[in-house]
């Protein structure tokens, strides 16, 4: 037959088409053509150590690049140890595509080895599960899924590969190039806006989600300094407009800055680009009353079933943030704009808040860490954390300068930060990535440190060791005071882990040793860890367990 190939083949050559430079994955013998297909191209080959820190590398890869993240995973055992990954990928609209080896199409549906329903297990939270039967639709389908993947409410499709199939061979032709199609909001909702932009007093905007690109950023910087508005980001999106821009007012966290939750409040106009304005930046859904918010909601997103979903836009406008930006240069500003004052003082009170670290219990400072690190950084530096309480001072205290800088889950997934920092440097090797991990947080995908000195990625790992789960017992202490359980770790000499598997260690107990330590890890071209060991009593920038635990205990 003319141009025939075995499905494998016809798989690997549709990721060329579709210009993917970057695969992460765990080998399986599910899948043992596929891997062979990627033998003969140009594609990189990231092999991971497992499974959820590979889909996480693939997460992170697509946030840096808006480009969907691509990994592979074997059967079930594999499948559901990524499964983390797609998870974070769902929630943080983050376009990815998993492969997963399936066992061969006689003998479904006997419990065979590793069998698993694929669309039973993902269907809930990938945007679209599929099998593919028949390899001369290989083409199709993965042009769809990469169709899928990026456009409206960007997310992850699971796409799974029966293994016969894959070595049957059909002659087919290779499908287009995907290009994710834009949507563009009307002149009548653009007009619109710049009505409610002219009436407002005291109006405020809030970045988020995903789908945005660098030239859109930069496009919402003018149309920000036009009208002069207040920008604030969502929770860890930060990279979304520049941190050192006198129009930034700070980011919706967990605990914000209490003067930006108030301004919010007091807005009579909230801009509401990209972001759904979840449980996190809501602060617990009481910034804006639901259904309908006391502020004129303006809710622009790619997604129209988000539109409504929780809160009643004034108006809705179903676009996407590239093209809403690019449209905005349309928009004039009123010949007389009323809330400049406001503006300066948002962006003042931000420095206020994050240009002075409070004074914490210990020989460790976190706060003077971070504001040192804000200064030492190239601009360019990428960021990566996952979850815990030791990310609040990440948040509070770094600066983010320009867009894709910064890789952290919404979703709130703990064992993020390594591996995403390891997919960041392999996409990215000439930039400094920096990742910031709790104890408990780096030991949940701690072994992707070997993925790093396997492929000689200087990244620069800071642990934050408490010796203990931090968020888990601060809450711990609010609801049950002093009645400690389950919280507590042992943790290893995290510089000797290092050291290990051959990288670079570095131990800090005070705050002085901390700028050295980094110079020395970062001077080493190896993959490196610099383990700070806190004052467990240092559980946010602004209490102490023994405070948390007094307070409860006074509620009775």
């Amino acid at each position: 037959m003319e141009n025939s190939r075995t499905g494998a083949q016809i798989l690997v050559d549709q990721l060329v088409t579709q210009d993917v430079r970057h695969v992460f994955c765990v080998p399986g013998e599910s899948y043992l053509a596929v891997l062979d297909a990627f033998h003969d191209v140009s594609i990189n080959v990231t092999v991971c150590r497992q499974e959820g820190g590979a889909a996480m590398m693939a997460d992170a890869s697509a946030k840096l690049t808006g480009k969907p993240g691509i990994v592979f995973v074997t059967r079930a055992p594999g499948a559901t140890n990524a499964s983390p990954g797609i998870h974070i990928a769902e929630h943080d609209s983050t376009p990815l595509i998993m492969f997963v080896g399936q066992v061969q199409r006689t003998a479904q549906g006997r419990g065979a080895f590793q069998e698993m329903d694929y669309r039973a297990v993902f269907g809930s939270f990938a945007k679209w599960v599929v099998e593919i039967d028949d390899p001369a639709r290989i083409p199709e389908i993965v042009s769809r899924a990469f169709h899928v993947a990026t456009q409206g409410r960007p997310g992850p499709v699971v796409i799974a590969l029966p293994e016969d199939m894959l070595v049957e061979r059909a002659s087919v032709s290779d499908a287009s190039r995907v290009e994710p199609i834009q949507t563009w909001p009307g002149q009548t909702q653009m007009a619109e806006l710049q009505k409610l932009l002219w009436a407002a007093k005291n109006p405020v905007a809030i970045l988020g989600g995903s789908g945005w690109n660098e030239k859109a950023v930069g496009s919402f910087v003018r149309f920000a300094e036009r009208f002069d508005l207040p920008v604030v980001t969502s929770s860890r999106r930060a990279m979304l407009f520049p941190g050192d821009h006198p129009n930034y007012a700070g980011e919706l966290a967990i605990g914000p800055n209490p003067k930006l939750r108030a301004r919010i409040d007091a807005a009579d106009l909230v801009l509401l680009v990209g972001g759904r304005m979840a449980e996190i930046p809501s602060q617990s859904y009481k910034l804006f009353s639901i259904p309908t918010p006391r502020q004129s909601l303006v809710h622009v997103h790619a997604d129209p079933q988000e539109l409504g979903r929780v809160y009643h836009p004034r108006l809705g406008v179903n676009a996407t943030p590239i093209a809403f930006a690019a449209a905005l240069e349309s928009l004039q500003p009123p010949n007389a704009i009323g809330w400049s004052a406001a503006t300066r003082e948002a962006n003042a009170q931000f420095h206020d808040w994050t240009d002075v670290a409070p004074q914490m219990p210990g020989d460790v400072q976190l706060g003077e860490m971070a504001l040192w690190l804000r200064e030492r950084l190239p601009h360019d530096a990428i960021i990566a954390n996952g979850a815990g309480n030791y990310a609040i001072w990440v948040g509070r205290f770094m600066r983010f300068r320009r867009y894709a800088t910064q890789i952290a889950p919404v979703s709130g997934s703990m064992g993020y930060g390594l591996p995403a920092a390891v997919g960041a440097k392999r996409v990215f090797p000439e930039r400094m990535v920096v990742c910031f991990a709790g104890d408990g947080c780096f030991l949940m995908n701690g072994q992707e440190f070997a993925t790093a000195v396997q492929y000689d990625l200087p990244i620069i790992v800071v642990i934050v060791d408490n010796s203990m789960y931090g968020t888990i017992r601060m809450h711990q202490e609010r609801h049950y005071p002093g009645r400690v359980s389950a919280t507590a770790l042992r943790n290893p000499d995290f510089a000797a882990y290092a050291t290990a598997f051959g990288g670079h260690g570095e131990t800090v107990t005070q705050t002085a040793e901390f700028a050295p330590a980094f110079e020395r890890a970062a001077a080493s071209g190896k993959p490196a860890i610099i383990h700070v060991k806190i004052d467990p009593e240092a559980i946010t920038p602004l209490t102490t367990i023994t405070a948390l635990r007094a307070a409860s205990q006074a509620k009775g």
